[in-house]
Order: structure tokens, then sequence, then C-alpha cells
């Protein structure tokens, strides 16, 4: 293999010359060697978008030759067509907040720039990473610029998909309303329900999830490009302090704002944590749902069988005819790993010092494998589970007429005392609320049919007592 020496304040080092990167990389690669994945490639992409912006900016203020401005543009959207995504080396645990990674996508660019311009990789006087491809930045305003940007289009990815899982529960609840089955508190027998009430309630949840994500991307649109190292906007112009701004703007198609106070946006990520807060709610009713429908699909004859889940794969290799709820369980486990990124996301917030938090990189790889996990995960969710999921009538019918449930229907004719009294019998002699009550005579059969009307039941109200 043939190699490049490069040089930085540090000494020297050989860099294989078929690479992209420099220097600087190929030190944060061994500096940060743990075997873990690099950072994410959206938010790669991101920060290649600003270059390409900044050179755009750059070079309409005259401090960059158009030659130069246009090689860097060009090497900027190769990059994010993924060309070079082999390049992009450095692990996603890294010190320096973010400063490795940023360096990688300098190095990456310019020497692209360099070929375009028919240089040699490494000849940095033809296209210099710092001076060139990094003019009027730095990594504290393009990182958490970046970061930004690629949640919010994750953002607007997750929201569509959650509202593709509350329609396909809302058709479940129409498609269950006629299904009268057993409603159970503390996993203990309650109240008669339908169970399109229970998919009615799932959907409810998750259109409270899909709001809130849809709304919190406006907290993301306020940046702090511009800003420089601290916020204070040093080495960077007035003129390209508000073109860059107006550029981004225009180059993503969002609604971004430069901060009125840049500073705050440089050292304080508590809007990180309101975003990754909302993740874990939307996670919290998704693990919420997957228990229950593992509860509910269970059996199929020794558990509650009440629904069937669509049979996706052989669930054992020792015992036939196993088929497991691995749907469920997949969003279970997305839901864990997101609420595990919300703690660790919110101890590196907090964690920040002074002028920047060192850790914005643990930040970033949380934010945006919770986003993605969610993202993927609810669209799977819907399709491979909700969409196909059958209720089973007769078992849901005999499981209720079983149970005392419908004893409470009695509170409002006959008491708390003798109607608990009748469930009581009915436990112990294993036969139903509607068979005690014949058996003892306090209602007519018609009246009894009345009472424990099953659509009376379900809905507010007195039940046999229209009106009341």
């Amino acid at each position: 293999m043939n190699y490049r020496i490069e040089k930085d304040q540090v000494g020297e080092r050989k860099i294989p010359e078929t690479v992209y990167y420099g220097i600087n990389t190929k030190r944060a690669e061994e500096n940060f060697n743990l075997g873990s994945k690099s950072v994410n490639l959206k938010l790669i992409y991101e920060i290649v978008l600003i270059k390409k912006a900044a050179a755009r900016v750059n070079y309409g203020l005259k401090r960059l030759p158009e030659e130069k401005a246009n090689a860097i543009i060009q090497a900027c959207e190769e990059v994010m067509a993924g060309k070079f995504d082999h390049d992009f080396i450095v692990s996603a645990f890294q010190g320096g907040a973010g400063t490795s990674t940023n360096m990688n996508v300098n190095e990456v660019v310019a020497n692209r720039a360099i070929e375009i311009l028919g240089g040699t990789k490494g000849n940095y006087e033809v296209v210099h990473p710092l001076n060139d491809v990094n003019m009027s930045q730095s990594t504290n305003d393009v990182y958490p610029t970046a970061l930004r940007i690629a949640a919010i289009h994750l953002l607007r990815k997750l929201s569509d998909s959650l509202a593709g899982l509350q329609e396909a529960l809302q058709e479940k609840e129409n498609e269950f309303s006629d299904v009268i089955k057993l409603g159970r508190t503390e996993l203990m027998d309650a109240l008669p329900m339908m169970l399109g009430q229970e998919f009615g309630a799932y959907a409810k949840a998750i259109e409270r999830d899909r709001w809130r994500i849809y709304k919190v991307e406006e907290r993301l649109r306020q940046i702090n490009l511009g800003g420089t190292a601290i916020g204070t906007g040093v080495n960077a112009s007035h003129k390209y302090i508000y073109m860059i701004t107006d550029t981004i703007q225009e180059m993503t198609g969002l609604g971004l704002a430069r901060s009125d106070y840049p500073m705050d946006i440089t050292q304080n990520n508590d809007v990180f944590v309101e975003v990754s807060g909302l993740l874990k709610a939307c996670s919290t009713n998704l693990l919420k749902i997957s228990n229950d429908l593992r509860l509910l699909s269970s059996g199929p004859r020794g558990g509650f069988g009440e629904i069937e889940l669509p049979q996706m794969q052989v669930g054992s290799t020792i015992m036939p005819g196993k088929v497991n709820p691995v749907i469920p369980e997949m969003i279970g486990q997305v839901a864990m790993r997101v609420m595990a990124n919300d703690s660790a996301i919110t101890m590196a917030a907090s964690a920040g010092q002074l002028e920047l938090n060192a850790f914005m990189p643990l930040i970033a790889e949380c934010l945006l494998e919770s986003l993605e996990l969610l993202n993927k995960g609810v669209k799977i969710f819907r399709d491979k589970c909700i969409a196909g999921i059958k209720a089973n009538k007769e078992k849901c019918q005999e499981t209720l007429e079983k149970s005392a449930a419908l004893a409470a229907a009695l509170l409002h004719h006959l008491g708390y005392e003798k109607a608990g009294e009748l469930a009581k019998k009915a436990l112990a002699e294993n036969r139903t609320i509607r068979e005690v009550l014949k058996e003892e005579n306090i209602f007519s059969e018609a009246r009894i049919d009345e009472i424990l009307n099953p659509l009376e039941v379900t809905k507010p109200g007195i039940p046999g007592q229209p009106g009341k």
C-alpha cells in the first residue's frame, strides 16, 4: 500500500493514498478505537450541507475564489450522495465535543475538492480543510446546527409513522366494536368492555404522541450558525452570519432561524433533552401496548387467547408449533432502548461546563438512534402486527361469562353487598352470574337480559335503566 505523509502540530502520520480523510481523522480513529459504530451518517450529511452553504456564502462575500468554491460545493454534493461513506471512520463516542467529526468532514471534502481541481490528495495548498472548507465556522456552531437539522427531518418521518400506527389502531377499534370481552384492572377481572374500546384507547395514546412529536420541531429550529466557537461570532463577518442562516434555510427547506442569543444554543442542550423526553413518552405507550398484545394473545390454549397476532416465524427449536409474539417483543425492546438513550442524553446534557458541552457526540448518537429506531420500529409494528390482528370472539365471550364481572351491572338494582354475594357464589360454583340470577329468581329472564345486555354494560349509564 502506498502512503502520503501529513503533518500537524503534534507530528507526522502516514495516510493511505487511497483514502480521503487526513491526519486529524487518523488520530481520532486511533484515540477512540472502541470497536463501536462510527458517527451517524445522517449527521455527517447535514454537516456537509453546512460546508456547502458556507462555501456559497464565502464565495458571495469574495472570500473564496470561484474555482475553489465550486470544487468544494461539488465535493459536498458527492459526499451527500454517499460516495465517500467509507471515509467517515471516527467512533460515535469521541472526546472533543464533535471536533473530530467536523475535521473528518473537512478533510474528506478538501481532498475531494483538491482532486476536482487536478491536485493530489494531501496537498492542502490547493484546498485547505480549515482555511477553506471550515472558513467562518467552528465545530461548536456547525455540529449542533447539523444535529438539529437531522433531528427535524427524522421527527417529521416519525410523526408520519405514528399517524399510520394511529390509523391502524383506529381501524381495529371499528373492526372490533361489537366484540365484547372482559376488562381487567391489576390483571384481575374487572368490567365488561368492547375489544374495540381497548384499541381505541391505544389509538388515543398514539395520537398524543404524534401531536407532541410534530410540535416539538419548533424547539429545534433556532440555530447558532455564525456564532463560531462560543456564540460570540468571532472570525465570522456580520454579513456571513446573516447570509449563512438564510442560505441554510433555503437549502434545507426548513423554517430555521438565527438565535437571538447564540451563546445559549452553543452551551445549553436542554432542547435535546426535551425532544428525547417526548420520544421516551412515546416509547412508554408503545411498550405498554406491546405488553398488552402479548397478554391478550397469550396461549393459544394456556393464556388469554382473546386475540390472534399474525404468525411471523417459527418460535422454537425444540417445541413444534410454537409461534412467539416477536413483533411486539421487537417494539418493546426498541422502546426500552429509547428510554435508556434518554437517560444518557439527560446525563450528557447536564454534564456541560461553562461555554460548551463536551458530550454532544453522545447526545447526537443517542438522539439520532432513538429517532431512527422508533421510525422503523413503528412502521414494522403497524404493518406486521397491528394490521393483521384478529379477534377470538368466542373466547372473549366465554371468558366474560365465566367471570363475575357482570355482577357490577347489579349494583344499582341490588346494592353492593347482595351483588357481591351473588358474584362470590358464581365463582365458588363455577357458574355464570346469569345462571345464579335465574336460580335465585330475583328477576325475570327478560329483566335479566335487559340488565346484563352487553351493549348496556360497556357504556355510560345504569344497565337496565334507559336514560339513567
